[in-house]
Parts: structure tokens; sequence; C-alpha cells
């Protein structure tokens, strides 16, 4: 079976459509975008363990409220979020929340981008343990228990060099290292983008 890549491109196109106006977010380009970068943390293996599968169980339940009979509510960020607030549905007992995964999502691209960040201002030579370890303690450190901060820690002790990684996950790392700028300032706007959606309805303490 050939190898399935990490399609920088791909995350680029949707994470672009994904910007539907000048304020909203379309949920189902952000989820396809969202699966590029689940294959990235699923070729990085181990290392990510502590986020890939959490990023999978969210996608999958973004995506099946999708497909309920109140779909079109889920089709923005801000559609989501009003109609699962106005409808009293974030304290529901037997009712998976949309906007508490897409808070997890959220977070993750935090962590995501500032790791491809600074990525992309290392030289092809040097080690990536200590800008994963950096990107990690700024953003999703703080929301884990301690055991999984230790583990991830630990973990990213192997992490390769740059272009090691880019090889082992991307088809072509240099055209891949040639888009990141691109890649990083669209995820930039989609991730300001939802911060404030959260700001506005006042969701970012969502337990």
């Amino acid at each position: 079976m050939e190898q399935e890549f990490f399609d920088i491109e791909n995350l680029q196109t949707n994470f672009k459509a994904a910007l539907k106006d000048e304020t909203d977010i379309a949920m189902d380009f952000y989820l396809e975008g969202f699966k590029e970068l689940y294959k990235f943390f699923q070729l990085m293996g181990s290392v990510f363990g502590f986020v890939s599968s959490d990023v999978k169980s969210k996608i999958e339940v973004l995506e099946s409220h999708r497909q309920k009979e109140y779909a079109e509510q889920f089709e923005t960020f801000s559609k989501m979020l009003e109609y699962e607030k106005s409808s009293a549905l974030l304290d529901k007992k037997d009712y998976v929340s949309g906007s508490r995964t897409l808070l997890r999502l959220h977070r993750g691209l935090a962590f995501v981008r500032e790791f491809l960040l600074r990525l992309s201002e290392i030289e092809s030579h040097e080690k990536t343990t200590g800008i994963c370890k950096t990107a990690y303690n700024d953003t999703l450190a703080q929301y884990h228990p301690w055991i999984i901060r230790k583990g991830a820690l630990v973990a990213m002790h192997v992490l390769p060099t740059r272009d090691q990684l880019l090889n082992r996950v991307c088809q072509d790392a240099e055209r891949s290292i040639a888009f990141l700028p691109d890649v990083l300032e669209t995820s930039k706007i989609v991730y300001e983008r939802t911060e404030q959606l959260y700001t506005d309805f006042d969701l970012h303490a969502l337990p």
C-alpha cells in the first residue's frame, strides 16, 4: 500500500476555502484541512500520540453533527456557537457539544501552527526537539495534566532534524518548505478568527 504523505498544499487549499467571509469559518473545509493535519500527527508516530488520537475523535464528532437533521446549524462556526448557546445545549447531559469539541481542535491548531512556524525558522540540519518543546509549552501544555505533559516532553527527545522530519512526513520536503509561509499566514487568520468568535460568544472557558 502506497504511503499517504502530509499534503501541505491541500491544507492550505482547505483552510483558505474555510474563510467563508470576513468574520466566519466554514466547518466542512476546516475539517478537511484538519484531516491533513491529522496525517501529519500520524506520520510523526508516537511522538505526537498525545494529540493525534484526540484530533481524530474530535473531527468525527463534528462530522456527525453535519449529518444530523440540524446540519445547517453547523455549516459555520458562528452558526454552531449561536445554536448551541441559544438552545442551552452546552450543558445538556446526553449531547456532545460541537462548541466544546471545536475548542479542543482550536487549541491543537495553536500548537501545530507554532511548531511549523518555528520549523520554518531553523536550519535544515538543526534538531526539532527544542522548537517542539517550546511550541508545546506555549500552547497545549497549559490544558494537559502533568502526566501527559511529562510523557509528551520525554517523547520529543527522539525528534530528528528539520529535513529528516520533512522527508518523513512530506512527499516533497523542499516544496513543502517553500509553501510554509502561505500556510502559516492562512492558518493564522483561521486561528485568530476562531479565537475572536469564542470571545464574542464568551465560550473560551468551556470545560
